[in-house]
């Protein structure tokens, strides 16, 4: 092949991104295209061979030798297989040279649409191999193009379209801004290789905070859940595995540096950081900050199915102060649907004041006593009830010793009005003992 052949190839490789092995295949299979239509058929097996040491390719057809030619397409009798190749066998593969005179211009004009789309699928596929193993990864992209509800980007040389449910609300795009990316699915279509990504999916938060964060990224911290509004709020719970680690602290930095760098990059949405908790319990009420919850009963633990093969989800109760309850809620609804997804839990929210009633019919449903968690609210209350505990405690006084204070009670003031009743009596007899006296 010529020189100025290789360095072609080599341009269409750098231009296109793609191996020169699979473009010399696309060239190959043009020639054999090419030569079919012009000067075989379809059953025919031709093989191209490109020498370095030749300008134009040479083309093969291949035969097996036979005693007895059924198909002169891929047959060849050992007498005439033994002109071309003398020691030839039957059973054996000969390679007869069929190239035409001056074939090289026929097959360039013939081959070169068959090139080109050997190329687009050459070019697919090299796209396709390049980023289906990149799945759930962060990438930089460059917008080109901004519509009303379309962005064009450019990833890595390829062009990308963001379609506008998967944009943050509000952000603005403009050709030449760079943003980062979350890459869902990455799909081989007709088309070529469709690269799914978002701005809006809530692991682009967890991708970010592990770039910014080295205990993330290391481990010492580990992300827990994620729930996310995005454009408005997101809540991260987190833990850490090391105990000189303060898990909130250091995602936070000093001064808060580390997650405003984050909080920049998805264009000002607020980050809360919570720590993570096995208690259900006391993750539902720190998702719920910073309302502050008076009390939590969880209603359901598990999720399963009814005995109609119905979901039950996991279900629990929210107990707040009324003064609590919109923040508890928060606007719209979002607080307490960030903490429904974040504890995986689905929370009713209740005033304080509907607890006792609440708690006597779910034991009533229940056939059992329900375990109500306390939290903070209603200490007044809470401290009556301990005062009261004590004192009893304290005065060693019992259900039976309260009963048998009462029935004693009750004796002493009956034998006192007896004893009244009796002291009356006596006073009018004694009376009436004078007033006879004095007649007489």
């Amino acid at each position: 092949m010529r020189a100025s052949f290789i360095a072609a190839i080599n341009q269409l490789c750098s231009e296109r991104n793609v191996k020169a092995d699979a473009v010399l295949e696309a060239v190959r299979q043009a020639i054999v295209t090419a030569y079919r239509k012009d000067f075989g058929n379809k059953e025919q097996e031709i093989r191209i061979v490109l020498r370095e040491d030749q300008d134009m390719p040479t083309v093969l057809l291949i035969k097996e030798v036979v005693d007895e030619v059924l198909n002169e397409n891929f047959e060849i009798s050992l007498k005439d297989a033994q002109r071309v190749k003398p020691d030839s066998e039957v059973s054996d593969e000969i390679e007869i040279d069929v190239t035409p005179v001056g074939y090289g211009r026929i097959a360039a004009q013939a081959a070169k649409q068959v090139i080109i789309q050997k190329l687009q699928e050459s070019e697919k596929q090299s796209l396709y191999e390049m980023f289906k193993d990149r799945e759930n990864e962060l990438l930089t992209a460059t917008v080109t193009k901004s519509e009303p509800n379309w962005v064009t980007l450019e990833v890595e040389g390829m062009t990308v379209s963001l379609p506008w449910k998967e944009q943050i609300p509000g952000e603005h795009y403009y050709t030449g801004k760079r943003i980062r990316v979350y890459l869902d699915k990455v799909e081989l279509t007709g088309k070529g290789p469709q690269l799914r990504i978002s701005r809006t999916n809530a692991n682009l938060v967890k991708k970010l905070l592990e770039m910014e964060i080295p205990e993330i990224r290391n481990g010492d911290v580990q992300i827990m859940a994620i729930a996310r509004d995005a454009g408005m709020r997101s809540k991260v719970a987190v833990k850490s595995t090391d105990p000189r680690i303060d898990p909130i602290g250091a995602c936070v930095g000093q001064k808060g540096v580390r997650i405003q760098s984050v909080m920049e990059e998805i264009n000002g949405e607020r980050v809360d950081m919570i720590e993570w908790s096995e208690d259900p319990i006391r993750l539902i009420s720190t998702a719920l900050q910073p309302a502050s919850i008076s009390a939590v009963i969880i209603v359901n633990a598990e999720q399963h199915m009814d005995e109609e093969g119905r979901i039950v989800k996991k279900r629990a109760a929210v107990f707040v102060e009324e003064a609590q309850r919109p923040m508890a809620i928060g606007k719209k609804g979002q607080n307490i649907r960030l903490a429904t997804q974040l504890s995986n839990f689905e929370l009713d929210m209740y005033n304080y004041e509907e607890l006792p009633a609440f708690k006597a019919k779910l034991a009533e449903l229940k056939g059992e006593e329900v375990e109500v968690a306390v939290l903070t609210g209603s200490e007044g209350a809470k401290e009556e009830d301990e005062k009261e505990t004590k004192e009893t405690k304290e005065s060693g006084e019992t259900k039976e010793g309260v009963e048998e204070a009462s029935k004693t009670e009750k004796k002493t003031k009956k034998a006192k009005v007896e004893k009244e009743e009796k002291a009356e009596e006596a006073k009018e007899e004694t009376k009436e003992e004078v007033a006879a006296e004095k007649k007489e």
